[in-house]
């Protein structure tokens, strides 16, 4: 079933794989994360008084920063004509946290899977460096694809939890 590694040649040299005879279509990706803090952090942050300033802010642009630069960060990655960026932050005062989620779409020829991880890890990251002044032990966690569409490989739905 596996189709192999695409991204090695068959003598295992690293390539980046060609995509020039795939077809142009419209591709979208969505992925989540979580970041878990302290009460003191948190209330902090929640209420855009974070020690660095408004670290919802701050975090959301560098996510949507972050996707658009992906093939930077990633070796193999293909740099992509990023056509949507949406990148949401919503507390979650129940468990201490903020879920983070993206959404990344383009008209391409390979998918945006990792620009949508790559979306919300640069967010989450953001946070940690927005709030540790207030908490040392932030934890970043569950960094996930939620869905994916378009392209050869077809669609894909996480199961829910």
């Amino acid at each position: 079933m596996s189709k192999g590694l695409t991204h090695q040649d068959e003598t295992g040299r690293v390539r980046m794989v060609d995509v020039g005879d795939k077809p142009v279509t419209t591709r979208t990706a969505r992925a989540e994360a979580r970041v878990r803090m302290s009460s003191e952090a948190y209330t902090a942050i929640a209420q855009g008084q974070g020690p660095k300033g408004n670290a919802l802010q701050t975090a959301e642009l560098a996510g949507i920063m972050g996707a658009k630069r992906t093939s930077d960060l990633i070796p193999l990655c293909h740099p992509l004509p990023v056509t949507k960026v949406k990148l949401a932050i919503d507390p979650e005062p129940d468990t201490l946290s903020f879920h983070i989620s993206s959404e990344v779409r383009t008209d391409g020829k390979t998918g945006v899977e990792m620009e949508a991880l790559t979306a919300c890890s640069v967010a989450a990251l953001t946070l940690y460096d927005m709030a540790k002044a207030l908490d040392k032990a932030i934890e970043i966690e569950t960094v996930r694809l939620v869905a994916k569409s378009g392209g050869q490989s077809g669609d894909y739905q996480r199961a829910p939890a």
